[in-house]
């Protein structure tokens, strides 16, 4: 298996789930996954929710854990990384305002590397104005987000996830091994058993 270099974008109250297994599992298969957040050091802290559904509306959340940056955003070169990883939850909300992290999410996605997004994630990829003609999946409150950016809004189960070409994105952490299995796949990860 050839290592593949991945980015993982997150941030402050960023989805629990959605940052901790991606980039356990990631780092599991053998890829070298560095987590970043825009004006934060690796070493440093971010700080996490945890995204339930229990039978309300919409859902609940809960403080989570503390997440320990390994890298440093402001240190990063994007042309050495093979791939981009989003976090949702309510980070992409704040994260969508700063100009660097657009540019970043377009340099991924014009150089068609492969970019996965889960949740709020696509949030990122609609603000940087780079879904038109793609399908994609979020949770449900950004579908119209999704189209309009131009994107086809993927209205799929909860635990379900959808690639289109580079893109892999995902509506909930209830997705994890089906857009983690996408996702392998476009990395061109072979795991054997």
């Amino acid at each position: 298996m050839t290592v593949k270099k991945i980015l993982l974008l997150t941030g402050d109250y960023a989805e629990d789930y959605e940052t901790m297994v991606p980039f356990q599992a990631l780092t599991m298969v053998g890829h070298r996954v560095d987590a970043v957040c825009p004006g934060k050091r690796a070493g440093e802290k971010v700080k996490t929710a945890i995204h339930d559904f229990e039978g309300d509306q919409t859902y609940t959340e809960k403080r989570g854990h503390d997440f320990v940056l390994n890298a440093s955003f402001d240190a990063i070169d994007p042309v050495s990384y093979d791939a981009l990883c989003i976090a949702g939850g309510r980070a992409p909300e704040y994260l969508r305002l700063d100009s660097k992290v657009i540019a970043l999410v377009r340099y991924f996605a014009e150089a068609n590397k492969p970019i996965a997004a889960v949740c709020h994630g696509p949030q990122l990829l609609t603000a940087a104005d780079v879904v038109r003609g793609k399908r994609i999946a979020a949770y449900s409150a950004c579908a119209p987000e999704v189209t309009m950016a131009g994107g086809v809004y993927a209205e799929i189960a909860v635990d379900a996830a959808v690639t289109d070409g580079n893109f892999v994105t995902a509506p909930t952490w209830l997705a994890h091994p089906q857009w983690l299995t996408q996702f392998l796949a476009v990395l061109g990860t072979k795991i054997a058993l």
